[in-house]
This record gives C-alpha cells, structure tokens and sequence, in this order.
C-alpha cells in the first residue's frame, strides 16, 4: 500500500485529526516506514509458534475483581460533570 497526501487526507477525515500543512510529508513519510515494517514481518515462518504465546510461566495471574463501592468516590467524580442525576452523567443522544 502506498501512502500519499490523498491517503493521508482520507484518514485525516476518519480520524477526525488535522494534521498541519508543514508536518504533511514528515507524517506520510513516517506512516510509508511503519508499513514497510509491517511488510516485513509479514516474512517470518510463524508455522512452528503456538497459536498464543506467554513470557509468563502459567499465562497471566488472574486476581480477584472486587469493586470498591464509596458515595463519596461517585459523588466526587459526578461534581465534574455538565450534568448527573441518580447516579448517572446525563449526556446527548447520539441515536435519534
């Protein structure tokens, strides 16, 4: 795949980013050498791997999830918002 300023306006627009007039080729530079490296490792024999991989002996350590339930945690992090009520931010719908 080649990056070029009319890709590069086209994610633009996905991403919802602007990218300055002058950092335009440094970024399509940058973005061509990250695919090269993509492209690269695209010619490893992955053939002999396991399908999941671990630097960890037995995977990774699982912990209990115990929630911590304050008044004062939801009442202080709701103080910043626009609008709450019940315990909840009140924000715009998006999905009419």
């Amino acid at each position: 795949m080649k990056v070029d300023l009319d890709l590069l306006a086209k994610l633009e627009r996905l991403s919802n980013l602007t990218i300055a007039d002058e950092k335009r080729e440094q970024v399509v530079s940058q973005l061509s050498e990250i695919l090269e490296y993509v492209e690269n490792l695209k010619e490893l024999d992955t053939s002999e791997l396991e399908s999941y991989f671990s630097t960890l002996t037995g995977g990774t350590p699982i912990r209990v999830d115990i929630p911590k339930s304050s008044k004062e945690i939801s009442q202080s992090i709701l103080s910043n918002a626009p609008q709450a009520e019940d315990d909840f931010f009140i924000v715009p719908a998006i999905i009419e």
